[in-house]
């Protein structure tokens, strides 16, 4: 994300909100909003984005005077961002609107595909598709909050681990136990589940 060329740098809207001037605070927010709503709406129901959306941009606001502009601003942000979805999974239960009862031959096609051809792809890469989104989204929901966001940045939105440990506030190993540790959890309940599903047929 980078500064609004034709304006004050982030690093001076800051130094200007930290020394009083609240009101200058909405230029960061019109800056930022976009991004902001990006990342939330990569973590949460659509129907929490908004509201958690707003929970970024008040611990943005509380954090300024933390900012001491030895990184950008945008990066700075992000993490912030990120952090507030994490805080949003730990208070929040593992529900889902869409019950495994819902699922599919389509979705047991996708099943299939990415636990028995063993393809990285289908894990990572094909999380587009309507039916290994709603049961990558089934699937998450019944990790911990620290699994789940773990294997969307590094697995889902392939950040490295240092980018995923900067981002959450972990050590880049704590990152990497945690992302192996988590694929695994995430295979053995796919794999439960499309056992159970073959039993049922």
């Amino acid at each position: 994300m980078n500064n609004d060329t034709c304006g004050p740098s982030d690093e001076q809207i800051v130094r200007q909100i930290v020394s009083g001037d609240v009101n200058a605070f909405e230029q960061l927010l019109k800056r930022y909003q976009n991004h902001i709503l990006r990342i939330v709406k990569k973590h949460l129901p659509r129907e929490h984005v908004l509201d958690t959306a707003q929970d970024v941009f008040v611990r943005m606001f509380q954090s300024l005077p933390t900012f001491k502009g030895e990184s950008n601003f945008g990066q700075w942000l992000s993490t912030i961002a990120v952090r507030t979805c994490y805080d949003f999974w730990r208070k929040h239960s593992k529900s889902r609107e869409f019950p495994v009862s819902h699922f599919t031959e389509q979705h047991q096609v996708w099943l299939e595909e990415a636990l028995f051809e063993n393809s990285s792809q289908s894990f990572d890469g094909n999380a587009c598709q309507k039916e290994a989104q709603e049961v990558l989204d089934w699937a998450l929901d019944r990790l911990s909050a620290e699994d789940r966001m773990v294997l969307e940045l590094v697995y889902l939105e392939g950040h490295s681990v240092k980018e995923a440990a900067r981002l959450l506030g972990w050590s880049a190993a704590n990152v990497k136990v945690r992302s192996f540790r988590s694929r695994k959890k995430l295979y053995n309940l796919l794999s439960k589940q499309l056992k159970g599903r073959r039993r049922r047929r």
